[in-house]
């Protein structure tokens, strides 16, 4: 007999996630145990329902889906979570894989897709959506993705090692950017993970 996959949906678009969790609800071996509107929402909701998969918006008020999932890992390390975003948001989809999502989804994703994602993910998989751009795919790639990567590890990359390095000896944002031809606001958002950590 197939497992049944407990789901939390959270995307600030009612009428989007109403749609989702209709769909979701028909499905035989998936039971949806909750709906989020924002990330505060969606920390909450998993921590009283503990599900398997969470599909998250990247952008939603509050919290957004990339904080959220960075929050959520750190507390639910065996959580799987998949990130639904527009098509011009590939830099986010980047982002968002980095943080520890499994995989992603274009919200105008079919049925098929979206059932094939939740079970790939269940299996400790990851998912790439079917219509992932050339640019997307080589941004993937140059990304500090690692989805086989162990959680259990140095805390810190080898890239953020080497500009925590040149923060030590006083470079500013651009001059690092332009050692490790990153842009500014690159290495900015890489300052910030770095504090985070």
């Amino acid at each position: 007999m197939k497992k049944n996959i407990s789901l939390v949906i959270a995307d600030d678009h009612e009428i989007f996630r109403d749609g989702l969790a209709l769909m979701l609800n028909k499905q035989e071996n998936m039971t949806l145990v909750g709906q989020a509107g924002n990330g505060r929402e969606l920390v909450q909701i998993v921590a009283d329902k503990q599900p398997d998969i969470v599909l998250t918006d990247i952008k939603m008020p509050y919290l957004d889906g990339i904080a959220a999932c960075r929050l959520l890992l750190q507390q639910y390390p065996e959580l799987k979570i998949i990130a639904l975003s527009m098509f011009e948001e590939e830099d986010l989809i980047v982002e968002m894989l980095e943080a520890g999502a499994k995989g992603y989804l274009l919200k105008n994703a079919d049925k098929k897709e979206i059932q094939e994602a939740i079970l790939t993910v269940d299996e400790g998989n990851i998912f790439y959506c079917k219509h992932t751009s050339n640019r997307l795919a080589s941004l993937i790639v140059k990304s500090k993705f690692e989805p086989h990567r162990k959680k259990s590890g140095d805390l810190f990359t080898e890239r953020e090692r080497q500009i925590i390095q040149l923060i030590c000896r006083q470079h500013t944002a651009q001059e690092i950017g332009n050692q490790l031809f990153l842009s500014k606001r690159t290495v900015e958002g890489y300052r910030t993970r770095i504090l985070e950590k």
